[in-house]
């Protein structure tokens, strides 16, 4: 039986570029993942999702679980088939979003006990159901559950969290269906702390996963202090795993996390800024509702292959987005999915050739040549 695994392509300095494989095609990494909550990444099809080259998407355990249920997304064929996406799916094990609900949960050493934002309904997760539950939507990806350590916590706050989690990555790891092309990522925790970190490493490693992510960064900590934490955990994973940024973050946390050996990226920000009329350009950011777009005709960016920029002029999108209209956030969060991609795609071929730190100090200087509009 072969498990998911990665296979490295090519380094350039501490960035590497490599193949995750997995029961539903192939990924080239570095890779940005879109984010698909509740089973679609938010004012896009899955053939648009497609057409900017993405080839992986997340689903969230913890909505999926609440609505429709992850029986019956197991009933409909599972969540590639509902979905439409026939790519890779990671799903995370909805312990961040339980541990977000604060005053409606209730944690113990087995797991947590908590009430549905939606209708109040009381549920159970524990870490093999977590696991059973991304079984049943079929994820190639599995993620443990863990305690997401709140932010700011002590070292010994932060310590018992992630001991806990340690605790748990265990019992996941022997709840895991093993099958061809499917794999379980450990996470790292320990908040800022770097013996914590590498207490944490230590204990994931022993255990054996296909793939290893760093939990509890891009909380509140800053990109320097993000950085260091990255610069003391990553040289202590498994070289032939990947590696898995949770959450993170805008291009330029991106291009610093690369620079520092991270092979895998989510985060909401290229949708929901597409929903709040941000949209991200090798100019910079624009705000499509400022009124100096409001007779332009040119692309967001010139630069860009999506329809937005393909079809449209900023004054359109502007037009769009002061209407009210759901085209607007739509031909944005197209847009900005695409950026990110395309972004992905240069740094992919940036260490393949060996000038990583000249394409990203590039890609840098293009955002300073116009300021936040």
């Amino acid at each position: 039986m072969s498990a998911l695994r990665w296979t490295a392509a090519g380094t350039d300095g501490g960035a590497r570029a490599g193949v995750l494989r997995t029961a539903h095609g192939t990924v080239p990494t570095p890779v940005f993942m879109p984010v698909g909550t509740a089973g679609t990444v938010k004012a896009m099809t899955a053939d648009s999702v497609r057409a900017t080259g993405a080839r992986m998407i997340l689903g969230n355990t913890y909505h999926l679980m609440l609505r429709p249920g992850a029986e019956r997304v197991a009933r409909l064929g599972g969540l590639h088939r509902m979905a439409d996406w026939h790519g890779p799916i990671l799903t995370d094990s909805g312990g961040f979003q339980v541990m977000s609900l604060s005053g409606l949960r209730k944690m113990d050493a087995d797991g947590v006990t908590f009430r549905s934002h939606i209708d109040g309904s009381a549920h159970r997760l524990t870490p093999e159901r977590s696991i059973e539950i991304q079984h049943l939507l079929g994820a190639d990806v599995t993620m443990c559950f863990d305690e997401c350590t709140p932010f700011p916590a002590t070292e010994a706050q932060t310590a018992t969290s992630m001991r806990l989690s340690m605790a748990w990555a265990a019992r996941c790891r022997a709840a895991f269906v093993p099958r061809d092309g499917y794999g379980l990522f450990g996470i790292v925790q320990g908040g800022v702390f770097n013996a914590l970190r590498a207490e944490s490493v230590a204990a994931l490693t022993e255990i054996g996963f296909e793939g290893y992510a760093i939990g509890g960064l891009a909380v509140g900590e800053g990109q320097a202090e993000m950085y260091r934490v990255l610069e003391a955990t990553v040289p202590l994973l498994p070289a032939d795993r990947p590696r898995y940024l949770m959450g993170v973050g805008t291009p330029d946390d991106l291009i610093g996390a690369v620079a520092r050996g991270i092979d895998m990226f989510d985060c909401v920000l290229p949708t929901r800024s597409g929903r709040t009329a941000r949209a991200y350009t090798s100019r910079g950011v624009l705000n499509m509702r400022n009124a100096r777009h409001a007779e332009d005709l040119s692309p967001l960016d010139p630069d860009c292959p999506c329809p937005a920029c393909q079809k449209h002029s900023r004054a359109y999108i502007h037009h769009l987005i002061r209407a009210d209209e759901i085209l607007g956030p739509m031909l944005l969060t197209w847009h900005n999915i695409q950026y990110y991609q395309t972004l992905m795609g240069r740094l992919r071929a940036a260490i393949l050739d060996g000038r990583f730190t000249e394409e990203a100090a590039a890609i840098r200087a293009g955002w300073q040549e116009r300021a936040i509009a």
